[in-house]
């Protein structure tokens, strides 16, 4: 479990709600502040919410550095049973690594479907740290977001241990994508500079078994779409899914 004090805003958030509900995941070096909106505002359509805190995010770079994948990977799947105490249907999604989580735990656990924002199958920068124990820190650059007038809150730098968790955890999902059978929204920004995001996009939908699964580009935002200008075109299309798939359950209008 985390010990360090958690950021002001970086906290994992609940929103209880109806039958169905959403699990929704932040990205590496991210926190659920950058879900936030989109969260809220589907809570708001009456859903339940709930966007647990990675391990290692939101606190500092020296709890992130002692942080193990499958940490992160277990973070989700508790989230996922919390929800299933009060909801009968389950949606997962998941911006950037977050996408990547969801992915793997759409392998493991029963879904009624998975919607990924610029899922990170790839993140070419980091491709020369792998392996690497030095430099002990990378400098992130500022986070990847069209909008000037938001921000996110993440860290200034970044462990190099941590990035290769994150390299472990990208390769363990694109070798598990053939398992994935149920319906999934993808969405992906055209101009991503971190991800590449045709390239991570194509191979999750050709990969994917999924016989309901759809592409939406968001051509105003950047990597972090649930931030920046497409955000609002997300919880649109997030909603329409959700209802189709929910299989008669009462879901608000």
């Amino acid at each position: 479990m985390t010990t360090g004090k958690v950021i002001p805003g970086a906290e994992s958030f609940f929103y209880p709600g109806n039958s169905i509900g959403i699990l929704i995941c932040h990205g590496f070096n991210g926190t659920p502040q950058s879900v936030r909106y989109v969260g809220e505002s589907l809570a708001d359509k009456g859903f339940t919410v709930y966007a647990p805190r990675l391990q290692g995010h939101g606190t500092d770079e020296f709890e992130m550095e002692a942080t193990h994948y499958q940490e992160w990977i277990q973070n989700i799947e508790v989230a996922y049973r919390k929800l299933k105490q009060t909801c009968t249907h389950i949606f997962a999604m998941g911006q950037s690594m977050g996408g990547t989580l969801v992915l793997d735990l759409a392998t493991k656990l029963p879904c009624e479907g998975i919607l990924t924002i610029n899922a990170a199958l790839e993140v070419p920068e980091y491709k020369i740290y792998r392996d690497h124990s030095a430099p002990r820190f990378i400098t992130e650059g500022a986070p990847d977001i069209k909008d000037n007038n938001t921000s996110e809150i993440t860290y200034d730098r970044v462990p190099i241990k941590t990035i290769n968790q994150l390299l472990k955890i990208m390769d363990h999902t694109s070798q598990q994508l053939e398992n994935i059978s149920c319906p999934a929204l993808l969405f992906h920004s055209p101009e991503d500079h971190v991800v590449p995001a045709q390239c991570t996009t194509n191979q999750i939908y050709n990969s994917i078994m999924s016989h309901s699964k759809k592409l939406i580009s968001l051509g105003n935002s950047y990597h972090v779409a649930s931030l920046d200008y497409d955000k609002d075109l997300i919880i649109e299309h997030a909603y329409h899914f959700i209802k189709e798939n929910s299989k008669g359950a009462t879901i608000a209008s």
